[in-house]
């Protein structure tokens, strides 16, 4: 209900898209409701002909689609949380490339397996599809170079874990040097509020070496606690773009439209003669500068935007929240009466064409703290800086880096802390901005950007069709 309307059941829909500075590993799905946890699929941008990659061209490429599985009927699933107000029923599973693996009953021949070479290199184009959960990724004994996040290459950066947020990528080189044998690559999650049930358990492949013993036990990788945010800021934090390398795109200078931007969750009164599930009677729910995003129902935003039809949102989403507060501070703010009850509105932001936005996205401890991982659609970003605790703009804008920052579609701003972005808006058309945690999304965490039209027809959104009807 943002860009178009759903699909109606029976009928199809062809998408024609033009793919313009972006080489790497992006992913489409499923936009409605929690249908994406099974309908989605990589989307994959190679270098074209007559053009090589940043790095030593891989022996193989080789996809990982990190998922999630419940034993039940998502839109089951979703459905009963929203009605009771409650928080969604945790999954049963992680996958690799669909398979949960051999830690889960009944999956022990049901695992994913990479044959490798000795001393050749792969490049592992991980994607993240799970709808809530955050994960950490590892393969024993092996360490892996980054080479590129959200179909953008950065400068190469080596680890031993990934840390990859519901709606990211990250192409990573894995060499294969290590002595012939088995090693697993383990999924496990990472979750950081305090008292919130997370589904803990751990999904695992194998790498199988060339010539490894058919009866060898693969060696398994430590991975880190469930809340090891150091670990997982450190991963996040630690990377850079790769500054004059293909398709670089210099950091803008000039800001247009700042915005101060406080992301969490909330409550929202339980309807009369009903139960409801949530804390204290109350069902859950989310916001951005207190304003609880609710989408429209019958006219999607972008066919409201360009007919000018009153009546399906307002142009008045606030550019910084409307009180200050001690943003990250718990012990203040949990259950703090005066934040949790956002209005549920249908507000958006309008912007110039080819206009310059800095926004910073401010965790909050109203219910908890937590990684929240903000996507926006339409439109690349810059990650200028990232930190904990109060965004303090005299100290921390010592910390943007102009120079080389990552660029990224999705940024887990980290938890109680907060993350500095920039971008252009220059894509026109209505795109929204949200939390790519499903169940958050559904709370209503999310904004809406309105891009006017630019001054050429390249620029310029196209003619709808003439009798467009509604939803």
């Amino acid at each position: 209900m943002i860009t178009q309307c759903p699909i109606l059941p029976g009928n199809k829909y062809t998408y024609k898209f033009k793919i313009s500075g972006q080489e790497g590993t992006l992913w489409w799905h499923a936009h409605v409701s929690w249908l994406r946890a099974t309908v989605h699929g990589a989307l994959i941008i190679r270098p074209k002909s007559g053009h090589k990659y940043p790095f030593p061209k891989p022996h193989r490429e080789v996809t990982i689609i990190l998922g999630e599985w419940w034993n039940a009927n998502v839109m089951d699933v979703e459905d009963e949380a929203v009605t009771s107000g409650g928080l969604p029923n945790i999954s049963d599973a992680f996958t690799i490339n669909g398979w949960p693996g051999d830690l889960y009953p009944c999956s022990q021949n049901h695992m994913y397996k990479l044959k490798v070479e000795p001393g050749k290199t792969y490049l592992l184009r991980i994607v993240n599809t799970a709808l809530n959960g955050q994960l950490f990724y590892k393969i024993a004994n092996h360490n892996l170079t980054v080479v590129a996040v959200d179909a953008a290459y950065t400068k190469p950066y080596v680890t031993n874990i990934i840390m990859i947020a519901p709606g990211q990528t990250v192409d990573a080189l894995l060499v294969a040097d290590q002595d012939i044998g088995s090693y697993y690559m383990a999924a496990s999650p990472y979750s950081t509020s305090v008292g919130i049930p997370y589904d803990n358990t751990t999904t695992r492949g194998v790498v199988v070496y060339d010539g490894a013993p058919p009866i060898a036990k693969p060696l398994m990788p430590t991975l880190p606690a469930f809340n090891d945010t150091a670990t997982a800021y450190k991963f996040s934090s630690s990377l850079n773009g790769l500054k004059d390398g293909p398709h670089w795109a210099q950091v803008p200078k000039n800001v247009d439209y700042k915005m101060f931007v406080t992301v969490g969750l909330g409550f929202t009164p339980c309807e009369a003669n009903r139960t409801c599930l949530g804390p204290k009677g109350t069902k859950l729910s989310a916001s951005m500068n207190n304003q609880s995003f609710v989408p429209p129902k019958r006219m999607s935003l972008l066919q409201a935007f360009y007919s000018n039809v009153d009546g399906i949102y307002t142009t008045d989403f606030p550019a910084k929240p409307p009180i200050e507060f001690d943003y990250t501070n718990a012990t203040i703010n949990n259950y703090n009466p005066a934040f949790l009850f956002a209005p549920k509105v249908t507000k958006v932001t309008k912007l110039k064409f080819n206009s310059t936005v800095e926004m910073m996205l401010q965790n909050t401890a109203i219910i908890g703290v937590e990684n929240h991982p903000m996507h926006l659609h339409g439109s690349n970003f810059h990650v200028l800086a990232q930190g904990f605790g109060n965004y303090n703009p005299s100290k921390h804008r010592e910390m943007f880096n102009l120079v080389d920052p990552q660029i990224r579609n999705t940024i887990g701003v980290p938890a109680g802390g907060w993350a500095v972005i920039r971008f252009t808006a220059d894509n026109p058309g209505v795109w929204i901005m949200h939390c790519h945690l499903d169940s958050h999304l559904t709370y209503g965490l999310g904004t809406v950007f309105m891009v006017e039209n630019g001054p050429t027809p390249e620029t310029t959104l196209p003619l709808p069709p003439v009798d467009l009807p509604n939803c």
